[in-house]
């Protein structure tokens, strides 16, 4: 019996990417372990998008240095986006590593693991170079494999992510994504249809349809072409399926019957993860963005005319190529003006394979921009709490995701006790009671790696074989959930409430979290009616 061990870096296409990696191992036998003492596979699912996270897995693969030693047999791999980029330079940085397998041959995995194994001769499988081939060429050299899940990697058993498109073709001068996803892709809708239904099928309330861009989906089949609003519209009564999400979407193609469709179609949560980047012109012309604070302010107005409500938040890049305190100002005005639900901020880390590392010098101190985004985190927190307030004393339906974080806390009545947010935001559009991935808000670096495994689940909500367990202890938790528009709530109750929509009446909140205490009703003898589950 093989053991596989796996951590995990970067997006919710890498979390996926990991859940369908290990389904197609589980069907060669393998068990997941969260020790990587018991495994005899070990893979480290990265990413490239910040050159901290690389070293990260560097370092994380450092552990495994000597493992051979006493398990000769044992296959050491490194997958995914990192993969793809450095190739043939993760063996000389770690000799010790066998396996390199891009974001494009994550479907071979299986049977490149064996070869190594029998072999004991390093692997390399990658995709072509964007400039090795033609546009079909390289495209068909990044192949999916989406069908193939696996239940117990998922965010928790009523959430699940599909993904409708993969690769970018926005060429960003800062983004290796275009260089390690590949050109971009979109899936047949009616494949796509057949999966949420098999998701559906296995218990999932929520599917979050995933793509880089993922309101540039377009795909013609049997003579139709089909974008984003039409996939909403063909999977939106699939039964069992209550909310459907989609992340991330790119301002330019933010198209008006795709509001349209949101607006019309009840399970569709009404918030949308537009990120801004940037609320200075020029700096967004350096980052070849392809649009202007101009445009992105009439997409808003369309919004706020076509779902008022509709929460939307962003991503802001600080300390980007030449950006100067005036331009750094207008990030600050952006988010006053547009307020954002919430932002995720990053910054800037130039990355080799990048128009921005060819062009341009990282002229910004990185005292500045810890700087830069310390206030610009603040000023987005101040934004969030001040409109996170406007909830209180009104009733919010949530589906419940599991226990927060702090588990078994009960009658707490502090901001500081409920604040799960701290614990609970993570990327954009993430269901964050589990967290294979977990970033607060400023995207801060302690909290970037951790494990995928099964023996011991890491996820507020655990698998379907452990629930039962859970259970058991019918003690005081404290929930945690979303709202239809994504924010998070938390209150006490039983943790079978778990995979249902609550009615949560909102009590206090902080910058990222909503506080409340379940609706009860009076049910009168004979009525019928079903009283929530309580403690």
């Amino acid at each position: 019996m093989h053991r596989l061990y796996i951590e995990t870096v970067g997006c919710q296409m890498n979390v996926l990417d990991s859940e369908l990696v290990v389904a197609a191992l589980r069907q060669q036998g393998y068990e997941l372990t969260e020790d990587p003492k018991q495994a005899d596979t070990i893979l480290f699912n990265t990413c490239s998008v910040r050159e901290n996270a690389e070293h990260k897995t560097y370092s994380s693969v450092g552990r495994f240095k000597y493992g051979k030693r006493k398990k000769p047999d044992l296959v050491i791999g490194v997958i995914g986006c990192m993969a793809q980029k450095d190739q043939e330079l993760i063996f000389e940085k770690a000799p010790h590593v066998d396996l390199i397998v891009g974001t494009g041959q994550l479907g071979e995995i299986p049977s490149l693991v064996e070869e190594v194994r029998r072999t004991r001769k390093k692997k390399v499988a990658v995709s072509l170079d964007r400039k090795e081939g033609s546009r079909a060429e390289v495209a068909g050299s990044f192949e999916s494999y989406d069908p193939l899940r696996d239940p117990a990697m998922r965010p928790s058993p009523w959430q699940a992510y599909a993904r409708i498109m993969f690769g970018c073709d926005k060429f960003c001068t800062y983004c290796v994504v275009p260089t390690t996803r590949g050109p971009e892709q979109s899936r047949a809708p009616s494949e796509i249809h057949r999966e949420v239904i098999a998701l559906a099928g296995q218990g999932v309330k929520e599917v979050t349809l995933l793509g880089q861009t993922v309101n540039s989906y377009k795909y013609t089949e049997d003579g139709k072409k089909s974008r984003l609003s039409d996939l909403l519209y063909l999977i939106h009564d699939t039964p069992g399926i209550e909310r459907i999400k989609f992340v991330t979407s790119f301002p330019k193609d933010m198209t008006t019957d795709l509001l349209e469709a949101i607006r019309d179609l009840p399970k569709c949560a009404r918030y949308l993860h537009v990120p801004l980047q940037h609320g200075c012109n020029d700096q967004l012309k350096r980052m070849k963005r392809g649009y202007t604070v101009e445009d992105y302010r009439e997409m808003m107005g369309r919004i706020g005319e076509i779902l008022p409500g509709c929460a939307v938040s962003s991503d802001f890049i600080v300390g980007f190529c030449g950006e100067t305190e005036e331009s750094f100002q207008k990030n600050i005005d952006a988010i006053r003006e547009f307020r954002f639900k919430n932002s995720f901020i990053f910054k800037y880390s130039p990355r080799p394979g990048t128009k921005a590392y060819e062009l341009y010098e990282d002229d910004v101190p990185d005292e500045v921009k810890r700087r830069r985004n310390v206030e610009l985190l603040n000023v987005q927190n101040e934004i969030s709490e001040e409109d996170n307030a406007e909830f209180i004393g009104k009733r919010v339906q949530v589906l419940v995701e599991g226990p927060s974080k702090r588990g078994r806390s009960s009658n707490v009545d502090s901001k500081e006790s409920n604040a799960v947010a701290e614990a609970a935001v993570a990327l954009p559009g993430w269901h964050s009671g589990p967290e294979p991935v977990n970033y607060p808000q400023s995207h801060a670096e302690a909290n970037d790696l951790v494990s995928l495994g099964s023996t011991k689940s890491t996820a507020s909500t655990p698998p379907v074989e452990t629930r039962q367990a859970v259970e058991e202890d019918f003690g005081p938790r404290q929930l945690m959930g979303r709202t239809l528009c994504d924010r998070i709530v938390v209150f006490d109750g039983n943790v079978r409430l778990a995979g249902t929509i609550a009615e949560v009446e909102v009590s206090d909140v902080t910058p990222t979290t909503l506080i409340g205490e379940i609706v009860t009703r009076n049910v009168q003898p004979g009525s019928g009616g079903l009283l929530p589950i309580l403690i």
